[in-house]
């Protein structure tokens, strides 16, 4: 293509859903499912620049590790820079991608931040009780039913999940330390708090690096003739289109249980941000 056009062409990779919370109706994003579309992104065009999408309130720590390591390999690899732009939230695991990003920009009302690790589970052993339901668990290995909802609450689980999740936590500030280096402009209790805000507080911040849209930005970089190509993540051609699932909003039928609960889990992230 780029021999028969003197048009700057730069590929737009969107990354958008919640990181890791997968089911047979709605895939998450992860490393295996987006690799493919990352690779073809810094590989199809000559200009050295590659553009990125993001719409997604967090999920999975490790393959929001994942997905920023191979954007950056790949980056450094294809001597690219990256263009990240933020929709309705990057937040928590959405953030973490960003910061794959050498520049961020956001839209005025984004939602960014969160740079924060959470748990969340229930303690059902009070209802089980008034059921008259008894809870029989056999292990070998003494903490094999750590945080069994069924169970009391143990305090020494509590402080086991949160040993985990401190260790988690620094390895995020550790790399939006890295990736934002010189450019955050705040202490870090407030940055690491977990808040997360509007595109205005997260650029006085230093989380990101403008407020601008993706279109106004690469021309601004590459000229008004600026082609801006679209890579598709698992394809997208007839065939895929014919094979494709029924979503939930037209089945509701065809959602099993574990379906249901990841759709739940995935629903619960984005209404976090009002969304």
């Amino acid at each position: 293509m780029w021999p028969f056009s003197r048009k700057p062409i730069v590929p737009v990779l969107r990354l958008a859903g919640a990181i890791g919370m997968a089911s047979p109706l709605r895939p998450g994003l992860s490393l295996a499912g987006t690799a493919g579309a990352i690779e073809r992104a810094f590989t199809m065009s000559r200009t050295p620049s590659v553009a990125i999408v993001i719409n997604s309130p967090g999920g999975s720590a490790v393959q929001s590790s994942l997905i920023f390591k191979r954007i950056r390999q790949l980056a450094d690899e294809h001597e690219k820079k990256v263009y990240v732009f933020c929709e309705d939230v990057a937040a928590s695991g959405g953030y973490y991608l960003a910061v794959a990003g050498d520049e961020i920009y956001a839209d005025a009302s984004s939602i960014v931040g969160s740079i924060g690790v959470i748990f969340a589970s229930f303690g059902l052993d009070k209802a089980i009780a008034k059921l008259g339901i008894e809870r029989r668990v056999y292990t070998a290995g003494t903490s094999k039913n750590a945080l069994d909802v069924f169970m009391p609450e143990n305090a020494e689980d509590v402080e086991r999940i949160k040993s985990v999740q401190r260790d988690v936590h620094d390895v995020f500030i550790g790399v939006v330390k890295d990736r934002r280096a010189g450019k955050l402009r705040s202490p870090d209790a407030e940055l690491f708090s977990g808040a997360f805000w509007s595109a205005a507080k997260a650029l006085d911040l230093g989380l990101i690096d403008g407020v601008s849209d993706l279109r106004s930005r690469m021309r601004a970089v590459h000229g008004d003739k600026v082609v801006l190509k679209p890579v598709p993540i698992g394809g997208g051609g007839l065939l895929s289109r014919l094979r494709r699932v029924p979503s939930i909003d037209e089945h509701i039928g065809l959602v099993s249980a574990g379906d249901a609960l990841a759709t739940l889990e995935a629903r619960a992230l984005w209404s976090r941000y009002g969304l």
